[in-house]
C-alpha cells in the first residue's frame, strides 16, 4: 500500500476514464461477496448502486443481518464502526477515512467520560451519531427515528444523560416531559439552515409544506408543518396529499423524495450561507463511485475497532434494536 494512501485516507491511483464504474463495481461486489450499504445523504450515483439505502437505523439493522464477506459503507466513520460493531466477523471498507461527522466530533470520549461520572445516578442514552467509544460508555443508543419511543420506556423516575445533540435532546424534552441532561453537541448541518431564507421560500410558494429533522434549532421547527427522522421525513412526503414541500435536512434525501414522488416539488431548505441554495454534510459527500470501485479493489480503508470497546458499544445498540 503506498504510503500515499495512508496520508490521503483514501486510495488514489489513476483509473481508466472510459471504465463504466458502476459495472465495475457490481462486478466486484458479486466477485468478493460484498454488500454496499448506503445513506440517505449520499449523492444520487451511490443510492442507485447501493444494495440498501436508509438511515442509521435501518443501516443498522441491515449490517447486524448482512450475509456477505465485505461490508461497503458509503456513510460517516461512525455508521462503519456500528456495522463493525454488529458485524465483527465481517470485513467494513468505507472509501474515505475522512468521513467523520462534527455531531460525533462534539462529543469526545474523555469529556464525555468524566461527565458521565459526575452524574451516576444517571443512565446513558447516546444518539447512535457517536463513536464507539463513547457507544461504550452507554447504556442504550437510540436514533432519531426511534428515540421517544426509548425515552418513554424508561421510568419517568429515572433520571437520563442524553447525548450528543442538543437540538434533538430538547426536542424530545418538550415530547416526552423530561428533564433529560443534554450535552451541548450539534451536527453543522442541522445548525446551518436560514430560517429568514426559509421563510422566504414559504412566501413563494405558500402552499408548500415545511418538514423538518429533529436536529434543526428551535425556530426551525417551531415553523415546521412536520419533524421527523429522516425515513419519517420520506414516509410523510409520499403519504401527504400536499405536492410542495421545503425540507430542512441534508440534501440527499430529496433523491429519494423525488424517486417515491415523481408529480411532487421537493425544495431543499437553504443554509445561512448566502452562496448555496442546498444543504450538503462535507464528511458525506467525500464518497464518490470512483473511490468506491477502488476501495472494492484494493479492499482498503477498512474500518475496525478495538475488541473491548466493540464488546461494550454492543450492547446499547443491540438494546436499541431490541426496544424499536
Amino acid at each position: 500500500m503506498k504510503e500515499s494512501w495512508l496520508k490521503k485516507g483514501f486510495v488514489d491511483e489513476p483509473v481508466d476514464p472510459g471504465i463504466d464504474l458502476a459495472g465495475e463495481i457490481k462486478r466486484l461486489t458479486k466477485e468478493k461477496n460484498a454488500i454496499i450499504l448506503a445513506h440517505y445523504y449520499q449523492e444520487a450515483e451511490i443510492q442507485e448502486i447501493a444494495d440498501f439505502v436508509g438511515d442509521s437505523l435501518d443501516l443498522s439493522r441491515a449490517a447486524a443481518n448482512a450475509s456477505a464477506d465485505i461490508i461497503m459503507f458509503a456513510g460517516v466513520h461512525f455508521m462503519a464502526e456500528t456495522a463493525k460493531i454488529l458485524a465483527p466477523d465481517k470485513k467494513v471498507l468505507i472509501p474515505d477515512l475522512n468521513a467523520g461527522c462534527s455531531l460525533a466530533e462534539s462529543c469526545p470520549a474523555d469529556e464525555f467520560s468524566r461527565f458521565r461520572n459526575e452524574h451516576p445516578d444517571h443512565i446513558v442514552i447516546t444518539y447512535v451519531n457517536t463513536t464507539a467509544a463513547i457507544k461504550a460508555l452507554s447504556d442504550i443508543c437510540c436514533t432519531s427515528t426511534n428515540a421517544r419511543k426509548i425515552v418513554e420506556q424508561i421510568p419517568k423516575d429515572q433520571k437520563i444523560i442524553f447525548a450528543p445533540d442538543r437540538n434533538l435532546g430538547n426536542y424530545l424534552n418538550s415530547l416526552t416531559g423530561r428533564d433529560m441532561l443534554i450535552w451541548n453537541g450539534a451536527c453543522h448541518v442541522h445548525e446551518e439552515f436560514s430560517l429568514e431564507k426559509i421563510l422566504l421560500l414559504k412566501n413563494d410558494y405558500p402552499d408548500a409544506l415545511i418538514i423538518a429533522h429533529p436536529e434543526c434549532q428551535k425556530p426551525i421547527r417551531i415553523v415546521a408543518d412536520f419533524i421527523g427522522s429522516t425515513s419519517a421525513l420520506l414516509k410523510f412526503s409520499t403519504e401527504s396529499k400536499a405536492d410542495q414541500f421545503i425540507v430542512a435536512t441534508e440534501s440527499g434525501i430529496l433523491h429519494q423524495m423525488r424517486k417515491a414522488n415523481p408529480g411532487k416539488l421537493f425544495i431543499p431548505a437553504p443554509p445561512n450561507d448566502s452562496t448555496c441554495a442546498c444543504n450538503d454534510c462535507k464528511f458525506m459527500k467525500l464518497h464518490n463511485l470512483r473511490k468506491i470501485y477502488l476501495t472494492l479493489k484494493h479492499e482498503w480503508p477498512e474500518v475496525t475497532v478495538d475488541e473491548e470497546i466493540r464488546v461494550r458499544a454492543e450492547k446499547p445498540i443491540r438494546r436499541m434494536l431490541e426496544m424499536s
